[in-house]
């Protein structure tokens, strides 16, 4: 596993700071919109998936226990 030392971290802190410094607010508040939008993206398409699995799952479980008709 990867594991920076104190220089390494000095530098990516830094590197970022720098950036960071570059941005107006306005293009801060684009890109924080831009990584939310994404993040939210993301999160919906896994509970999506992850609600359609469960209702998979129920609606087997549901023809399992039902009783055969003739």
């Amino acid at each position: 596993m990867f594991k920076p030392n104190h220089s390494e971290i000095t530098s990516i802190v830094a590197a970022m700071s720098s950036i960071g410094a570059s941005l107006t607010l306005e293009q801060a508040g684009v890109a924080i919109g831009i990584i939310t939008a994404l993040v939210t993206c993301v999160v919906n398409a896994l509970y999506t998936i992850r609600k359609d699995l469960r209702e998979q799952r129920l609606a087997d479980s549901q023809l399992r226990a039902r009783p055969k008709q003739e």
